[in-house]
């Protein structure tokens, strides 16, 4: 049985409560939240509250994103993290989103790799007094810090973290990092989007051209899915797509229903659901 879910950015023009009517209409698990949409988090409810309503509709709050650049650590960066887990828990969320610095800095090898360390080795027992998971989320442009989920799983093995920090693999960022390995044992979340343009290539995709999943992808996403489950992974499949044409779908439930159908479709002749 596949579970799906809905990360706020595939419907960013939709408030708080009809993201929760989209979600709980396609049968989804849950949705993540975000901090970085125009409209206030919760639409301005109390996080207690807006918890209330998420339980209610009998979906689960499965993240609330994102603390940026975590990766870029410093006294007001771990307060940025804190007064997000505190958010968080009130909510009843599961986990926080932790977003690595994608400016071009921080690149050197051994200056990357110290920089993980020291976030994740600080963030590790704020997470743990809070009842979270850190979902650490690679991203594969060539211009971040933490392009390969390689490396976020060697800081987090170094550090006994397995129990608090998870991996988000995004289909797209898989893609743009060229491949490589999957590590089922440490995702807890799988981000999916598809790019269908046939024109543009690997190095210029950005995150404008990413649609909902259908015949046209490019990115390889129900094989990707389909690896992961092989490998025993059965988590929650959430789609994240931020091309504006998404967010001007006139019919957006419809259009995420007939993307999940496509992705149980191609993964029922890979892989048992």
């Amino acid at each position: 049985m596949l579970s799906f879910a809905l990360n706020h950015m595939t419907v960013a023009r939709q408030s708080f409560g009809q993201v929760l009517q989209t979600a709980r209409t396609l049968g989804m698990v849950g949705i993540e939240l975000r901090n970085d949409l125009p409209q206030a988090m919760f639409d301005g409810l109390a996080p207690e509250a807006a918890g209330e309503a998420i339980r209610a509709s009998g979906l689960r709050l499965l993240a609330l994103a994102e603390v940026k650049r975590f990766n870029d650590w410093s006294s007001d960066k771990a307060a940025e993290a804190l007064a997000m887990m505190k958010t968080a828990k009130a909510a009843g969320a599961e986990a926080v989103s932790l977003i690595p610095r994608n400016d071009n800095l921080g690149m050197g090898n051994g200056e990357r790799q110290a920089n993980l360390r020291l976030a994740l080795r600080d963030l590790k027992p704020m997470l743990e007094d809070h009842g979270l998971i850190g979902m650490v989320e690679p991203l594969g442009f060539a211009v971040c810090a933490l392009r390969y989920k390689a490396e976020a799983v060697e800081a987090i093995d170094a550090l006994n973290g397995k129990d608090h920090f998870k991996l988000v693999h995004d289909t797209f960022h898989h893609f743009l990092a060229g491949g490589g390995a999957y590590f089922p044992e440490h995702t807890g979340i799988v981000h999916v989007s598809g790019v269908v343009d046939p024109a543009i290539s690997a190095d210029d995709m950005t995150d404008a051209h990413r649609v909902l999943v259908d015949s046209r992808d490019r990115l390889g996403n129900v094989q990707q899915i389909a690896d992961l489950r092989r490998a025993g992974w059965n988590g929650p499949i959430s789609f994240e797509a931020f091309a504006p044409s998404v967010h001007e779908a006139p019919d957006p439930t419809g259009g995420l229903r007939q993307s999940m159908e496509f992705i149980a479709s191609g993964l029922n002749g890979a892989v048992p659901l």
